[in-house]
Formats: C-alpha cells, structure tokens, sequence
C-alpha cells in the first residue's frame, strides 16, 4: 500500500506540470499526498474494519456474503469520512459529489480512481478469486463501469501476483489475457502520451512502466516519465513495484515525512495489521 501513496507523493507536482523524463529529484517541498493517497488509506481502514468483525469465507462455504455486504458499507463509510477531512486533495468534481452525497450511489465512472486506490485488497484476498470479489465490492460502490472494475481487478492482480514472487513475464501475461494488450513500450508511447483520468488508459501504461522498471524507484520514475496523470500512474505502479521489489528504507522514511499525524496513525495500524495477518 505505501508504494502506492510514494508513487502518488512524488508524482504530485508533475500532474499539471508533466516532466516527460526520467531524470528528477524525488522529494521536494512541492510534494503532497493527494485524493490517490487518501482513498488508499480510507479502503485500508474499511478492510480493517471490516476484517474485525467477519471473516471472507464463512465455515462450510467459499464465500461470506455477509462479508462483503459489510464491506461495501465500511468502503463507502470511510471514504466519505476520509474524503470530507480532506476535502482539498484534488477529488475531481464527480467524486466529491459522491463523497458528500447523504445517498451515495454508484454513477458508471471508468475513472482511474478505481485503481489508484485499490492496492491494500492484495494484501486481504488470499485467492485470485478473493482478490477478484474484493476488488469488485470496494470498487462498485462508485466506480461501477465494467472499465473501472476492469482497472481496479487488473491493479489488484498485478499486485498480488508480484507479492507472490510470480515474474514479470507472467505478470504480463496474465494482464494480457485477462484485461488489457501491452504490446507497447514507454518509449514507444511517450510523445503522444497526454492526460487521461481513464482507467483504460491509464492501467496498461502503469503497469508497463512497473514491467519495465528495475528497481522500486525506478519504476515511480518510469511512470511520471510518460507525464498525463502522473500522480496517479505513479501509484499504480508504485502499488505493483512495491509488492515485486519491496520499498528501500531511505524512501520509505521520506514519504512516511509527508503524513499527518491521523493519516500516520492509520498507516501504523495497517502495518500492525498485515504483520499479524502474516504470521
């Protein structure tokens, strides 16, 4: 999950202001956690929470609807609440009408909002098909086009196949035959490259510039080289290098500067979280 909120971080100042290369410093003043980071951290807290009081797969049977139905109401929950403390961290206007909404409802966006803030459900599902129904329930409550459940269960896939030592090859091939072609290369598709908030062309990019990377910052700097979304491209790609090549100290440290003490405290927790799922 913290590769995701770096990528998001070190990607901020870049969104408005793309730097079509490599070559950056990766911190600087201008840096902030944007609505990418705060909606990781919010679909964190919901899968805690949720995890407290119920368990994915009920005894004698594959899956616990009553799970889900749960989860649904933590994710809209906590992204409400996380997202009305910081109303000012670049949601776009569809969004926060949702987050404010006394009825919020699905409204059929293919945003990449549905993948930036889906990495901390690879680290719950302990199946493709947990991912899957993970992905699908926290991701539907807003993001309920077939694109943005498509992006949002290719991110998480990535994610989980990478924390699980499979290659890059069949990373690859899985996003292939399953979501989208990556027949491309950055290189290749860097002049043309412009802005998009779609998820279908913004999923395939970030996780070719995660395919291409080697090393966890090189991966962010592969992602903010193609400019458009760079925030967002950067913490989708963060999301999967994090999990392939782990975070060096020096980085994590540095990002963790950016967090305020609330958005500290649930990070923390989600740490604790994980280690004990773990063990």
């Amino acid at each position: 999950m913290l590769g995701a909120i770096i990528g998001d971080i070190v990607g901020s100042r870049f969104e408005w202001h793309n730097h079509k290369d490599k070559e950056f410093e990766l911190f600087t003043e201008d840096c902030r956690m944007t609505d990418d980071s705060i909606m990781t951290l919010a679909v964190a807290n919901a899968l805690m929470e949720t995890e407290k009081a119920l368990e994915s797969v009920a005894k004698g049977q594959e899956r616990n609807n009553e799970y889900y139905i749960l989860l649904e109401k933590m994710s809209i929950q906590y992204m409400q609440a996380f997202g009305r403390s910081y109303p000012d961290c670049g949601f776009s206007r569809a969004f926060f009408q949702w987050i404010i909404s006394d009825d919020p409802q699905p409204y059929n966006s293919y945003g990449n909002g549905a993948a930036m803030r889906i990495s901390p459900v690879a680290y719950v599902g302990r199946t493709q098909k947990e991912i899957q129904d993970l992905s699908e329930t926290v991701t539907g409550v807003s993001h309920n086009h077939a694109e943005g459940l498509k992006g949002a269960e290719a991110t998480a896939t990535a994610i989980f196949m990478a924390g699980r030592c499979a290659s890059k090859d069949e990373i690859k091939n899985r996003i292939a035959d399953e979501y989208y072609p990556l027949n491309f290369t950055l290189d290749g598709i860097r002049d043309s490259y412009s802005f998009t908030t779609d998820c279908q062309a913004t999923v395939p990019q970030a996780i070719v510039a995660f395919l291409e990377s080697t090393s966890f910052e090189d991966a962010i700097r592969n992602a903010v080289s193609l400019g458009g979304d760079s925030d967002t491209l950067a913490a989708i790609a963060g999301a999967i290098a994090e999990a392939y090549y782990g975070i060096p100290e020096q980085i994590k440290e540095r990002a963790l500067s950016y967090f305020d003490v609330e958005l500290l405290s649930v990070y923390e927790e989600w740490v604790r979280f994980i280690k004990d799922r773990n063990q």
